[in-house]
């Protein structure tokens, strides 16, 4: 079977609030929106933020019944621009779970929540290749 995601979907609260945080912080254009939910077309998938009621009545899943820790990445191909996408995000609504610092394993890396919570990590690895597409290889 073919190694992919197809499309990640984060449950919220209010879309008028994530819609700012994607587009006024990560710079991101919808591809499709209505009351309940947007889709940001990705590199290879989509990004859907959809209603988090909706969400649950969608999946037939109790709310409580969630996933444990998790968090997204988004790498950046210079280390100086962790900190200024962490800067544009909070202005947008996020809030600063991390601030960006040096790992063990070299680069640089923070964290911002999003307005429902979700952790996305701002990373600059020198390892990794970012493509002119935005495609990561692991470890190039």
């Amino acid at each position: 079977m073919q190694q992919q995601i197809s499309v990640i979907t984060l449950g919220i609260s209010d879309l008028d609030r994530s819609r700012r945080f994607y587009q006024r912080g990560f710079g991101w254009v919808p591809v499709f929106e209505n009351a309940d939910i947007s889709f940001y077309q990705m590199n290879g998938f989509v990004l859907g933020t959809w209603l988090k009621d909706a969400l649950l009545d969608d999946m037939q899943r109790p709310e409580g019944d969630g996933p444990s820790a998790f968090s997204l990445a988004h790498n950046v191909a210079d280390g100086h621009q962790v900190g200024e996408l962490m800067d544009r995000l909070i202005a947008a609504g996020g809030k600063m779970l991390r601030p960006a610092d040096a790992p063990p394993y070299g680069g640089l890396r923070g964290y911002v929540a999003d307005p429902d919570g979700h952790a996305w990590e701002i990373a600059w690895n020198p390892a990794w290749a970012i493509d002119a597409n935005g495609h990561v290889r692991f470890g190039v």
